[in-house]
């Protein structure tokens, strides 16, 4: 007797695999512009800043392109397939080899010339550094300070005025 037991999980990833393969084939508009994979995209928001992270496994540094707008970051390149020696053959590979793109919209406005990039194990990590106006500044107050000035300044006025009756005078 064989008793097999239905797994929802991996039959739902296997049919997930399958659309993603026809709608390859069918975004297909430019061979110039054809991705065949998607790398798994992390946005974080940090305050003054966003963290955006990219799986970019089996990708060497120098095959990604990075484009920054003050609203979005374009990655783009290219994951090179490893061909098998002469006797190894292939049985079964879920990889996905070729070019891949993938555009962020940002949230917020950043200041694209202050970018940093890290590259490591496989993981792109990008810091955004928001703009000015769009960072929490948090700006503390002294009462004692403020009044201290504004008492200053009064007598300062007072005293131009009283300089400018003199003169007149």
């Amino acid at each position: 007797m064989i008793v097999r037991y239905w797994n929802p999980a991996r039959e739902a990833d296997m049919m997930r695999r399958q659309f993603d393969r026809i709608f390859d084939e069918f975004t297909d508009f430019s061979s110039a512009l054809k991705t065949t994979w998607t790398p798994a995209v992390n946005l974080v928001d940090q305050g003054d800043d966003f963290i955006l992270k990219l799986q970019l496994p089996g990708v060497s540094a120098n095959e990604v392109d990075i484009q920054v707008t003050r609203e979005s970051v374009v990655i783009s390149g290219e994951r090179k397939e490893t061909t098998p020696e002469e006797e190894q053959t292939v049985l079964y590979s879920d990889f996905r080899y070729g070019p891949f793109r993938r555009i962020v919209s940002l949230p917020e406005a950043i200041q694209n010339s202050q970018v940093e990039a890290n590259f490591d194990n496989g993981v792109l990590t990008l810091k955004l550094p928001k703009v000015e106006e769009a960072q929490n500044k948090v700006i503390k107050l002294n009462l004692a300070e403020l009044s201290k000035t504004a008492e200053t300044a009064s007598k300062v006025s007072d005293e131009v005025a009283q300089g400018a009756e003199v003169k007149a005078a």
